[in-house]
């Protein structure tokens, strides 16, 4: 070996023992130990709080129209058109409370604001924080795969193709579960822009029935997002399981072993 090969892996040694790196082993040991007290017992008690809240009655067996919610946005009286000629036209309903922000006109609703969806709101407070929990866990099962991953070696590489088959199962989860948070958003800009439409034309049914329809597959939706959220734990927990001995152990003598 070379005088400078060797000045290297000496200056390796000496960087290894650094403070920083220290930090970095003990934050890699402290990932490990987290992802694998997930695995054996976060998983399975997170499927079954989901399990016992999709049989709650806000998830189970409910009726669309108890999701329903009034616009509170009047209908007006229908315009009466003179017939006389000698009659001065009818006047036009104005809004006197109108004010002016930056430059333009904005009129307040005789019956006041159109609030949310109180029902929907409610199941959305449910959802969100095991929408984001999900989005933690796999990125943490992510990291711990990460590690255990070892260094690049000619052939023995069943155990790593099955740590990277796992890996991209879990990269899926947390991609799918950041964008339940995008659905969510979603739906309250389309109801927005429908409510709009009623303000607009108030005496137009289609835009008001359009509103019940839009949260009928809101409430589907969150009861699917759900469903998707403990179906994916149940996945991510028997892959890992079956596979845990090769996701610790990816190089071994035994080649014959196989990913369920």
């Amino acid at each position: 070996m070379s005088s400078s090969m060797k000045s290297f892996i000496a200056a390796l040694k000496n960087f290894a023992e650094t403070p920083s790196c220290r930090q970095v082993q003990e934050y890699k040991d402290s990932v490990i130990k987290q992802a694998e007290e997930l695995v054996m017992h976060g998983f399975p008690e997170t499927i079954v709080k989901l399990n016992n809240l999709l049989d709650t009655p806000s998830f189970k067996n409910r009726k669309f129209d108890e999701v329903h919610q009034s616009l509170n946005i009047a209908v007006p009286d229908p315009i009466v058109l003179n017939s006389h000629t000698d009659l001065p036209p009818a006047k036009k309903t104005k809004y006197d409370n109108c004010f002016s922000q930056d430059g333009t006109k904005v009129c307040i609703l005789p019956t006041g604001s159109v609030p949310t969806n109180k029902h929907l709101v409610e199941l959305v407070e449910s959802v969100k924080p095991h929408i984001r929990k999900l989005v933690e866990d796999s990125n943490l099962m992510k990291m711990w795969i990460s590690f255990m991953i070892p260094k690049i070696e000619d052939g023995n590489n069943f155990g790593v193709s099955i740590q990277e088959d796992t890996l991209a199962e879990v990269q899926s989860v947390e991609s799918e579960a950041a964008a339940f948070f995008d659905q969510i958003s979603r739906y309250f800009i389309s109801r927005g822009k429908l409510i709009s439409k009623v303000a607009k034309y108030p005496h137009i049914e289609d835009y008001r029935r359009a509103v019940e329809e839009l949260d009928q597959k809101e409430y589907l939706s969150l009861w699917l997002t759900m469903s998707e959220i403990r179906n994916r734990y149940c996945s991510l927990h028997d892959i890992v399981v079956k596979n845990l001995d090769k996701i610790k152990k990816p190089r071994s003598n035994n080649a014959s072993e196989s990913l369920y």
